[in-house]
């Protein structure tokens, strides 16, 4: 009987926090259908007719096009480079191939508390005088390095977990170490890749300090930013602001719901040893 409650509880609990987390996308989804006299009279009701004009005009001012490439582009990136540099990282600090992997730890974890505001002005002065405002790409690259010394320290619990026997024996049969991380070792921490691949997209998905910091101009703002310029021309019609917001989440969205199940067994194979 005590299990029973204490299951009815735990299930009461998740279901409270399922409904706190859907609510809000359920209404932006029903109230991006709907004009601005139909919201302000009941925003919990369906829509009379579900029209899509909203979704053209969001479309239209937020200049989502534009906004849609730039943000796979800057997504892109930054995934990438945090791929391989992090599992790179990780493998070589999971195997404590240099003396000063302690050091490095060390500094990894003072570097995740550091918040990134002290590092705006000193790296828009750098880019600035190389030019390399208004690039995506730069952008991509700045937020990979924010994100680096978390994604480290989770590649290398991934690694950590991968059998010492299992890179003797490669080493054995004359494998060399570019072989060795590229056919044997990252195919065992795919899970790891997944884990840290969806977390950082999904941050540089909707990032908005860096991004609206260094991309200045119209052609390459990110679909976060087109969002956000349409506070000036809508901030009474809601209608056009919430079909803006679901263009914006759906992707994400879509991508979390794909791969949940790679990222929930990453988690938990990644928190074994750590």
């Amino acid at each position: 009987m005590r299990n029973y409650f204490r299951d009815v509880i735990g299930h009461l609990v998740l279901a409270i926090f399922a409904v706190t987390a859907l609510v809000p996308l359920v209404l932006v989804l029903l109230n991006s259908f709907k004009g601005n006299s139909e919201i302000l009279g009941n925003p919990f009701l369906l829509p009379r007719e579900f029209a899509i004009e909203n979704f053209v005009t969001a479309w239209k001012y937020g200049r989502f096009t534009e906004g849609f490439v730039n943000s796979l582009l800057l997504t892109g990136t930054t995934v990438a480079v945090v791929l391989i540099c992090s599992s790179l990282a990780g493998y070589v600090l999971a195997g404590q191939k240099v003396r000063s992997w302690p050091i490095i730890m060390v500094y990894l974890t003072m570097a995740m508390t550091v918040p990134i505001q002290l590092f705006i002005f000193p790296l828009y002065a750098v880019a600035a005088g190389l030019g390399l405002i208004d690039n995506v790409f730069v952008v991509g690259v700045i937020l990979a390095a924010i994100n680096m010394p978390f994604a480290t320290f989770l590649m290398r619990t991934f690694f950590l977990n991968v059998p010492v026997e299992v890179e003797e024996a490669a080493l054995v049969d004359g494998l060399n170490a570019f072989q060795l991380i590229t056919r044997v070792l990252l195919p065992m921490v795919r899970p790891g890749l997944i884990t840290v691949g969806v977390i950082v997209g999904l941050n540089a998905w909707n990032e908005f300090l860096i991004s609206s910091t260094f991309l200045q101009g119209r052609d390459v703002k990110t679909l976060t930013l087109g969002f956000l310029t349409m506070n000036a021309t809508f901030s009474t019609d809601i209608g056009p602001m919430m079909a803006g917001a679901l263009v914006l989440i759906l992707p994400v969205l879509v991508v979390f719901i794909a791969l949940q199940r790679y990222v929930v067994d990453g988690m938990a194979s990644g928190a074994v040893k750590g």
